[in-house]
């Protein structure tokens, strides 16, 4: 075993540094005290201090013995024994003839020109302190911060990562499998460049990973890392921009520096929009920081020395800001999408997270999959993750389905807010608005399967329905919007008929923004509107400082006019849909909110069982009657939210 030591002793490679420059000017400080005494000492004689008159009417009285005469200072003894010492007076040439003829021994001393050094010593030495203190603070600043030291403004942040403990390889990338493939050839270009070379090919000098949030592009890069066998450096975007002017350029001079010495080797930037955003967007000066800072790295890239043997892998989600020149073949010659993963994807995805976690027998990550369309990977682990804790809060030793669920509807609607009281007119009103939802849905064969209908409050919501889809949509069709403003328009037409005109609600706000703005993409962006015809009207622009503006670029006053009223006449026309189906089926629409006031919540299956047969199976729960007449009114604020993939044609979930 070994023994602690304090690490301000000394051991086989000396004193400490700090302990070591101290103790140096320590010892000069006391030098210099020792000097000072010195010579102070020597340069004044001992003695009682008094006035030239004095002195010259004692040499009268026979009073001095001897005294010894300097140019500034005249020292001697009494008769007595008593020393003593006063100021010459210059003009007085008759001072020796007094001591001749009283008798007084006398003799004369040297100019003490140390004096002088002594005094520029003492007056100095404040200043040589203040010096010696500030250059030994500066040097341990410079070899303790190394590139974040004081003189390290211009050092590249790069990291190089060398960690064993988790590693991340190729076979912890799941759902991804095309843009994968893009970067194990890469790698394996790294590991035999020979297979490639005597073909011909020559290394990619840069891979862009684009991709929306969560879908994996970091765990890409870290799985390169730990599969390529070589020096692997990583940096933000963020870490290049200073305060001070040139230090942008000069962290990325330094960064391939770096990695020329440790060639063939990989840089991987992250966030990469935050310093290769186009250029000529200076406020007031076009030659800012930023941009000096993508100069540089366009040159390093790809100018006229060549960087052999060094591969940038960047990543961002905002590959439309990013200049023209970064994206060129010869410094980025792919661009691999990372996307949204599919079923197959997810299903995978969730395999990966769910080795981590102690699962019951009942668990099918398939199913999951299914229910849980647009998940990227980082929401896929976050739901995991929650149904973990949640079997962790729930006293369980495995997680179940059950856990899962619960996570996924947390996740996508929100967390329950039982605690939030509520009157019996705001539940009754919030219970039709959602059956109005539900069974316009039911009702609509174009619209994706009811998956749960609540009026438990979750979130900023009082009630919602969740629909989900039973596949993966990557376009949508007509039937299937109007389906969709139908299901919308579902909620405010139930509180009409049941409640009356003047008693709606503000709760259907989000649904009438939902339905505006599906109505307007339909009518200026997808040429869904036979008046108008396939034309775009509007496009999304990015604004000042990257701010989306959404503009209309054709159309008369007239044809404005024609595109509010096509908006207008598609949301009338889904308020009308719904109307009918509610008017002739206001018997179901009664048993399906008196079945949400008794059980509070209903999945898929329930409501259709309900709707068939008229009543519901809970074999655990006792069954009580749902199907009674309902009077009355109130005027609750009962919101609601969408659920499943975000976006402009994302499913309602309400």
């Amino acid at each position: 075993m070994s023994e602690s030591r304090d690490p301000n002793q000394q051991g086989p490679e000396g004193p400490n540094p700090w302990i070591r420059s101290l103790m140096i000017w320590g010892g000069v400080f006391l030098a210099l005290v020792m000097m000072i005494s010195m010579f102070g000492g020597a340069g004044q004689s001992a003695g009682t201090e008094i006035g030239y008159s004095a002195f010259r009417s004692q040499v009268e009285q026979g009073l001095v013995k001897d005294v010894a005469i300097a140019p500034d200072r005249i020292t001697g003894t009494l008769k007595n024994g008593e020393p003593f010492t006063t100021t010459p007076v210059a003009t007085d040439t008759r001072l020796t003839e007094l001591l001749d003829e009283n008798g007084v021994d006398y003799s004369g001393t040297a100019p003490e020109r140390m004096n002088i050094w002594l005094a520029i010593l003492v007056q100095s030495l404040p200043f040589i302190l203040i010096l010696g203190i500030a250059f030994f603070a500066l040097r341990q600043v410079q070899k303790g911060g190394g590139a974040g030291g004081a003189m390290g403004f211009g050092k590249s942040k790069a990291k190089m990562l060398t960690e064993k403990q988790g590693r991340v390889t190729f076979d912890d990338v799941a759902g991804i499998d095309e843009a994968r493939e893009e970067l194990e050839e890469i790698v394996e270009f790294l590991r035999d460049p020979s297979r490639f070379s005597k073909l011909g090919g020559q290394i990619p000098k840069g891979a862009l990973l684009v991709g929306s949030p969560g879908t994996g592009k970091t765990l890409l890069a870290r799985a390169i890392a730990g599969e390529a066998g070589v020096p692997f450096f990583t940096i933000s975007g963020s870490d290049f921009v200073e305060m001070f002017v040139g230090v942008g350029a000069s962290r990325v001079r330094d960064m391939f520096e770096q990695a020329k010495k440790n060639a063939p080797c990989i840089v991987f930037i992250d966030e990469i929009d935050a310093v290769g955003r186009s250029r000529g967007h200076g406020l007031g000066n076009s030659n800012d920081e930023r941009e000096q800072t993508l100069n540089q790295l366009l040159v390093e890239m790809d100018g006229f020395e060549a960087n052999e043997g060094i591969i940038i892998i960047a990543a961002t989600n905002r590959p439309d800001v990013l200049d023209p020149a970064l994206l060129r073949p010869g410094r980025f010659d792919r661009q691999v999408v990372v996307p949204i993963p599919d079923i197959d994807g997810r299903e995978k995805i969730l395999g990966v997270h769910m080795k981590k976690v102690p699962l019951a027998p009942d668990v099918n990550p398939r199913t999951i999959a299914r229910g849980t369309p647009g998940f990227s990977g980082a929401d896929l682990a976050n739901l995991v993750n929650e149904a973990a804790l949640l079997a962790a809060r729930r006293n369980k030793r495995l997680v179940a389905m059950q856990e899962f669920e619960d996570a996924k509807d947390k996740v996508m609607m929100g967390t329950e807010r039982r605690s939030m009281v509520m009157t019996d007119d705001e539940k009754k009103m919030t219970a039709y608005h959602e059956a109005g939802h539900a069974l316009v849905g039911m009702n609509e064969d174009a619209s994706d399967p009811i998956h749960k209908a609540t009026i438990i409050p979750r979130g900023r919501a009082l009630g919602m329905v969740m629909r989900l889809p039973e596949r993966d949509n990557y376009s949508y069709h007509r039937d299937k919007m109007h389906a969709d403003l139908a299901v919308a328009m579902g909620g405010r037409v139930a509180e009409e008929l049941i409640f009356g005109h003047s008693k709606v609600s503000s709760g259907a706000s989000s649904d009438i923004q939902y339905a505006t703005k599906l109505a307007r993409n339909m009518v200026t962006k997808w040429g869904m509107s036979e008046k108008l015809g396939p034309l775009q009207y509007e496009e999304q622009n990015e604004g000042y400082l990257g701010m989306g503006q959404s503009m209309r670029t054709m159309g008369s006053d007239e044809t404005n006019k024609l595109i509010d009223s096509e908006i207008k006449s598609l949301v009338e026309g889904a308020h009308a849909r719904a109307t009918q189906i509610l008017t002739t089926q206001e018997d179901k629409l009664h048993l399906l909110a008196q079945a949400l006031l008794e059980y509070e919540t209903l999945t898929g299956d329930e409501i259709k069982q309900l709707l068939d047969d008229g009543k519901i199976d809970r074999p655990s729960e006792p069954q009580k009657p749902v199907l009674r007449p309902v009077a009355g009114s109130a005027i609750p604020k009962a919101g609601r939210k969408f659920g499943g993939p975000k976006g402009d044609e994302a499913p309602l979930g309400a």
